[in-house]
């Protein structure tokens, strides 16, 4: 797996160089704990930070540690969730004002390994969806969550017009032809989202970064690696 994203880094990078664009500059992924604790101690806001411990009672459905997803393939070795420590303390205030409402977070995904990025874009090469290697993604970045809402009395998922990972125009944010309802769910869920700290990405109701993402260094490290 780490073969196949390095080759096709360079391929891309070839490309650009042929045609006459300005290649882009190397993409720095870390890919040993080492490297990680060193980039941590040096700023502490890149601190990896398990979710669960910090937000008690999280609701998770961690779907490319199962077949349940997009590619029928198991991609992730356990279920855990991890984000940088400013994003993590963001969720938390966002699920605890949604507790208030009778509402909560239900997380598919959170930090993202390199691979997985990788594999993701050999099956689905469209950018609206999958983010492309040369660049890496905010989950790789451990700044971006997957997320939806549910009814905490009855765990029930709130209608959002489409399932998680769902790769049509439905999806989008600016997709109006909808059920009142269905949209005021959307809303509510960006609007919480905005307020800690998170952006959304217009073609995917469920996708929130981290509204800062400068200096963060892609990730290739494996959960395991991270929970020691």
């Amino acid at each position: 797996m780490r073969q196949s994203c390095i080759i096709l880094i360079f391929t891309l990078f070839i490309g650009l160089s042929v045609y006459g664009q300005q290649s882009p500059a190397p993409l720095v992924v870390i890919r040993d704990k080492a490297t990680y604790a060193a980039s941590v101690k040096a700023d502490a806001r890149k601190k990896m930070v398990a979710l669960k411990p910090l937000i008690p009672g999280l609701v998770t459905d961690v779907r490319y540690a199962t077949t349940n997803n997009f590619t029928h393939q198991v991609l992730y070795t356990n279920h855990s969730l991890y984000l940088r420590e400013g994003p993590a303390n963001g969720l938390k205030m966002a699920q605890d004002e949604l507790s208030k409402k009778g509402l909560a977070l239900k997380l598919f995904d959170a930090y993202r390994p390199y691979k997985v990025t990788c594999k993701m874009w050999q099956l689905v090469s469209d950018r609206h969806y999958v983010s492309n290697p040369r660049n890496g993604s905010n989950h790789n970045r451990g700044l971006a969550v997957d997320v939806t809402l549910i009814d905490l009395k009855t765990g029930k998922e709130l209608d959002m017009g489409t399932g998680y990972d769902n790769f049509t125009d439905s999806a989008h944010h600016d997709f109006y032809t909808l059920p009142a309802a269905v949209l005021t769910n959307r809303r509510l869920l960006k609007q919480t989202m905005r307020k800690y700290g998170f952006g959304h990405v217009p073609s995917e109701w469920w996708h929130y970064q981290w509204h800062n993402d400068i200096g963060y260094e892609v990730l290739d490290i494996d959960f395991k690696e991270l929970g020691m």
